[in-house]
């Protein structure tokens, strides 16, 4: 983590000088390990993620409503609340059975009462239709309503303000504000049906109360600028942290690791600058760390507007104000950004779930999806499980013998194996370990071109060499086993530092971005495919484990979370009748747990298919078992009432499961050499897949 060196007290001006970056580099090449990566080289802190900064203006940035994570996951929940238990006084805002009672003014007729299900907590049921703004949910209480100001007084109502022209909520009895203008409209719902037979089911959402605060959001300025957000994240952590009794009004922000910052009330300042001092983890020369300053200016920059948020979800807005959304979304990613390993909208742990082997050193990691949901009921958090790749925390020597898939002894390292080291090392974080706690951490850049034993390197002006080997020995009293192994180089290709693979282990938390292979994909999805019940108890697990109801955030920001599912009516419909063609044995069909077979029945409009090609990718299947195969589906399709070519295009063909791409290519190439004179198209292309198939279920079309 990052830690704090020093830090001046805050100062009051708004000057935009940026501070210059402390520190430098001597002129000789120094040992192994006491070398300075270069700017942008090092860390700052941790490498976390966050939300998309927003650019000046004081508005707030649109957020797409559904978010989606590059990972493997199970799925999303896509259910909305319906109208539930009896209402409840929420800060103004009264949820539950009902109809609108306003305190003046026209409002829309009532829709059909949607039915209740289960009774919970600020809580109540989902349904899958959107939101119909002509059905209230509950009743609008003006008193104490946070989408009305406050009275004002002197000490809040300033000068600063009324310059920014951020204005008082009107009152709830007057007309309707206008919509957002970066919202979303969801059509009505034409009403509701009664066929078939009344179920409850569960849905991953989770009850939310809509906050009772005044929401404030401020720009934040950091210079120097950086462009990873963990760094922003550990300068604003260490603001937090020195200043958040003196100088914040004991507030609890919540910061979007861009340019945001969010709090629940004002803070004791419209504008103010605080000068940060952070500390690289990551070894400068002759083992010292480098110290950086930031300037941070945090300037008032608009109130955030729940009002829209509050008449939405009262069913008097059609609009889902997506400003006010992406504000509590950020309050509640704050505590799992710090906790987690953030990657896109999802959050990884090694203690969510039980790591995962993938091969070649690489393990999956459990995690979980959140996001905030406007629904009929109120709030909702949806939760869903996901599984992403990571770099096991393996020393080197031992990642390498995975990723060779060999003993490290065996052989001497051949080109191929040299380039195949580099591609998976570059770029990852390892630690030292022949230095007891002094757990030192570097990136590797590369590997060296000769092995252990024949690397020097300067350790004086004078330009005197001395070997690898040598020195660690004398300086550590560590005897280097692996000579004939190459080191790893840390730093710029400038300045090297070198590393012997023995004495290094990789840094725990670094998710691989790289390309599975067939056997890593197939391992991952084995991972991912889980049985309703065990995805509700792993979501469950999931959310006792991040205990809502004491995130400091989330107490901060007056939100809370229920623990338990949601759970909605729901009805199983009747399976519909299939009417099949005259001419067939079986002329209709019920369908039976949603299947039927297609024995003894004729299509009413058969398809047409005169062109088709096979292409055969399983191993084990032989070419003449893939020609009978092809030979009986078109004389099935016949009998069912399509008109089949019984003889393919071309003949079938065999590929290997790793050339997909040329195989394909090759075979369209062919196809179109004798349709395209004739203006036709290939209508037809059957593809044998091998039963260990993730490297294809993998390809993008």
């Amino acid at each position: 983590m990052v830690r704090k060196r020093r830090t001046e007290l805050p100062g009051g001006g708004e000057s935009s000088e940026s501070q210059e970056t402390r520190g430098g580099r001597g002129g000789a090449q120094n040992p192994p390990e006491q070398q300075l990566p270069q700017q942008g080289a090092g860390r700052w802190g941790p490498q976390r993620g966050g939300y998309g900064g927003r650019g000046g203006g004081g508005r707030i940035p649109p957020q797409p409503h559904h978010g989606a994570s590059p990972e493997y996951q199970q799925g999303q929940g896509s259910q909305q609340y319906q109208r539930g238990p009896p209402p409840q006084r929420r800060g103004g805002i009264a949820i539950g059975r009902g109809s609108v009672a306003p305190a003046g003014g026209p409002s829309r007729p009532p829709a059909p009462e949607l039915h209740q299900a289960m009774q919970a907590p600020y809580q109540a049921t989902v349904t899958t239709t959107p939101v119909p703004y002509g059905s209230p949910a509950g009743t609008y209480v003006e008193a104490g309503s946070s989408s009305q100001s406050p009275e004002p007084t002197p000490s809040e109502v300033t000068e600063q303000i009324e310059q920014l022209g951020i204005q008082s909520e009107a009152a709830p009895s007057q007309a309707m504000q206008p919509a957002s203008s970066k919202s979303m409209r969801f059509p009505l719902r034409p009403g509701k049906g009664s066929s078939g037979t009344k179920c409850v089911v569960k849905a991953n959402h989770f009850f939310a109360e809509l906050p009772d605060k005044d929401l404030h959001q401020y720009d934040v300025s950091i210079t120097p600028e950086v462009t990873s957000r963990g760094v922003n994240r550990a300068v604003m952590a260490q603001l937090v942290k020195l200043y958040r009794e003196s100088h914040l009004g004991k507030r609890l922000p919540a910061y979007d690791g861009r340019k945001s910052l969010y709090t629940a009330g004002p803070l004791p300042f419209v504008s103010k600058e605080f000068r940060i001092m952070l500390i690289d983890e990551e070894d400068g020369p002759g083992g010292t760390r480098r110290e950086r300053e930031f300037r941070v200016v945090i300037k008032l920059a608009a109130r955030a507007d729940l009002h829209h948020l509050g008449m939405f979800l009262q069913g008097r807005q059609a609009d889902a104000p997506q400003e006010a959304l992406q504000v509590l979304d950020i309050v509640l990613r704050e505590l799992p950004t710090s906790r987690y390993c953030p990657v896109g909208r999802s959050f990884y742990s090694p203690n969510l779930g039980r790591r995962q082997p993938l091969g070649e050193g690489l393990e999956s990691w459990r995690g979980f999806y959140q996001s905030i949901r406007p629904t009929q009921m109120g709030l909702s958090l949806n939760i869903d499980m996901s599984s992403t790749a990571f770099i096991e925390p393996l020393p080197v020597i031992d990642f390498v013998a995975q990723l060779l898939n060999r003993e490290v002894s065996a052989r001497p390292l051949s080109d191929a194996d040299r380039v195949k080291i580099k591609k998976a090392l570059r770029g990852v974080r390892v630690e030292v370990t022949h230095r007891g706690n002094m757990r030192r951490k570097y990136r590797i850049s590369g590997l060296t071109s000769q092995t252990t034993r024949e690397l020097t390197f300067p350790v004086d002006e004078g330009g005197t060499m001395k070997y690898v080997v040598e020195y660690f020995q004398e300086t550590y009293g560590f005897v280097i086993q692996h000579t004939q192994w190459p080191c790893l180089q840390v730093g710029n290709q400038q300045r090297p530092n070198y590393l012997p693979m023995e004495v290094c282990k990789i840094v725990e938390g670094q998710r691989y971005s790289k390309r599975l292979n067939e056997r890593q994909i197939t391992a991952l999805l084995k991972v991912t495919c889980q049985r309703p019940y065990e995805r509700e108890r792993d979501i469950l697990q999931t959310v006792h484990h991040n205990v809502y109801a004491e995130d400091p955030y989330a107490k901060e920001f007056g939100i809370k979370i229920s623990e338990k599912l949601a759970q909605v009516e729901a009805r199983i419909l009747p399976a519909p009748w299939l009417k099949y063609h005259d001419s067939g044995r079986e002329k209709d069909c019920l369908p039976q747990v949603g299947q039927w077979n297609m024995m003894n029945k004729r299509m009413v409009n058969g398809g047409t298919i005169n062109n088709w090609i096979c292409i055969n990718f399983a191993r084990n299947v032989q070419d003449s078992m893939a020609r009978t195969f092809c030979h009986e589906l078109a004389q099935m399709c016949i009998t069912s009432g399509m008109a089949v070519n019984p003889e393919p295009l071309l003949p079938v063909v065999s590929g290997r499961p790793d050339q997909v791409e040329r195989v394909l290519k090759s075979r369209f190439h062919d196809v179109m050499t004798k349709l395209h004179p004739h203006g036709k198209d290939l209508d037809l292309l059957i593809v044998i897949l091998p039963d260990n198939n993730g490297s294809l279920y993998g390809t993008k079309g």
